[in-house]
Order: C-alpha cells, then structure tokens, then sequence
C-alpha cells in the first residue's frame, strides 16, 4: 500500500563536480520500519540521508516522505517537514555551553518555542528513557563520558516524537559493550513511538541488533536490498565480503599513497 510508505527515492542522483556519490538509488522504507544502510567509507550512505532531510539536493531523481515530493521544496516547506524528524549525530554534537536538559530541549524551545519549564519537563522524561537520573540534567557535555553523551543525544533525537529518525554510525567510537546498550535503546525507543528509524553504519552488531531491513550502498547504486534475517544468506557477493570484513573480495578499498 502506497500509503505505508514513509520514505520513497527513486532513481536519485547525486554528483560533487566529476564524482558522482548516487548513480541512481532506489529505495523505500515503510511506516515503523528500522532501515540500515550498510557499505563502507565514502559510498554514499551521509549524502543519501543529507537528501532525504533535505540539506542536499539531488541532480536529479524524487523523494518523497509520507507522499509528499521534498525535492525542489522551498525552506519553509522542508522546515515544516523536518519538524516530524529528529536525528542522532555520529559524535553525539552537543553544544557545549549548554547544560544536558538545554541540550535535550533545544528544539522544544527554538524549533517550537516552547516554554523552558514544560521544555525541561520534556526533557527529564526522555532522559530517564535513555537510562540516565534527573541529576544529570544540570551537568555539563565536558562533565559526561562518551556512552552518556551518545544517550543525551538519543534523548534530544527522540524529544519532540517525532514520526522519522536518522542514526548516523550511532556506536562509533563505543566500546563493545555500551554499543550494545545503545543499540538496545535505540530499537526499544524507535518501536516505543512507532516511528520510522533510517541508519547509516558499516558496525554488523548494530545492523543485526537495530535492522528490520538492510540496504547495501556500493558505488552509488542499492546493491543488495532484504530482510536482516537473510543477510548471512544473501549469496551476494559484496554483501558476503563486508559482513565477514575480508580485504579480498569484489570490494576494492582505494589506497592513496
């Protein structure tokens, strides 16, 4: 059905002078589904998430979010429907000078200018979500080891339930064991709001843990698209190489001397 689809590209393209990024990607993610985009460094999988929310555009190709074309949108129009979306950056990028609870309602109070009361409110319960007390409200970003940052930022992702998620590489730089944790949230806080989650990562534990479809990103084009479930059946060749993480394989990795 047409209208369980929240994400729709079709035959999006995207080139940065001579390099061409997206040669054509077709994709779509349904309502409440948790979407990873695999592949290694510099496939794509940033700039494809870029498109979608709307801070690049493509040279060509549609997008479209609940049916709605977004290519070709106007600020306005994109801001009202970023307003439905909220995003965990790959290095948690809080700001600094604010203290957790300011970080976490930012865009209760600037992008609906909300009051900071209510705003605070908002923001202990989506911190108690992530597994952090009320008493690290009042901290500090500096003051917070690297798990608790990446929990802030999930809290600040999830604050104004918002109907579409962006992870971008959510366990880098995480030991093994708090990547599993936030990996954890992140699946129980996507099917708590019924939300549409889209992840970029090249991590296999947080595809198998998070993913209820994989998209693999090679050389601009969805290589191999399917069930988590059948990743290690795939008989994909690109696919059986990047899971596994062996150097020889019909992946070529460029090495600049």
């Amino acid at each position: 059905m047409a209208d369980e689809i929240k994400v729709k590209m079709t035959d999006v393209h995207k080139a940065f002078g001579k390099k061409v990024v997206l040669d054509g990607v077709n994709l779509e993610v349904r309502k409440g589904e948790s979407l990873v985009i695999i592949g290694g460094s510099g496939t794509g999988k940033s700039v494809t998430i870029k498109c979608i929310q709307g801070l690049l555009t493509p040279d060509s190709g549609s997008i479209q979010i609940d049916g709605e074309e977004i290519v070709g949108m106007n600020a306005k129009e994109l801001e009202r429907v970023n307003a439905q979306t909220g995003m965990l950056f790959q290095g948690a990028a809080l700001f600094d000078s604010l203290n957790i609870w300011e970080n976490v309602a930012f865009g209760l109070i600037q992008g609906k200018k909300m009051k900071r009361a209510e705003a605070k409110e908002i923001a202990i319960k989506k911190l108690a979500q992530v597994g952090l007390s009320a008493d690290v409200a009042s901290l500090f970003p500096d003051e917070l080891s690297g798990g608790m940052k990446k929990r802030v930022g999930l809290a600040r992702a999830i604050a104004a339930d918002p109907e579409l998620i962006f992870f971008d590489e959510p366990t880098t730089g995480l030991d093994p064991i708090m990547s599993d944790v936030i990996n954890d949230l992140i699946r129980s806080c996507v099917k708590d709001l019924g939300a549409t989650g889209i992840t970029i990562t090249h991590d296999m534990s947080s595809v198998r843990k998070i993913a209820d479809k994989v998209a693999m990103l090679y050389k601009g084009k969805i290589i191999w698209y399917g069930d988590v479930s059948d990743i290690d059946r795939s008989h994909n060749p690109y696919i059986e190489q990047f899971v596994n993480g062996r150097a020889d394989g019909p992946i070529q990795m460029e090495i600049r001397g």
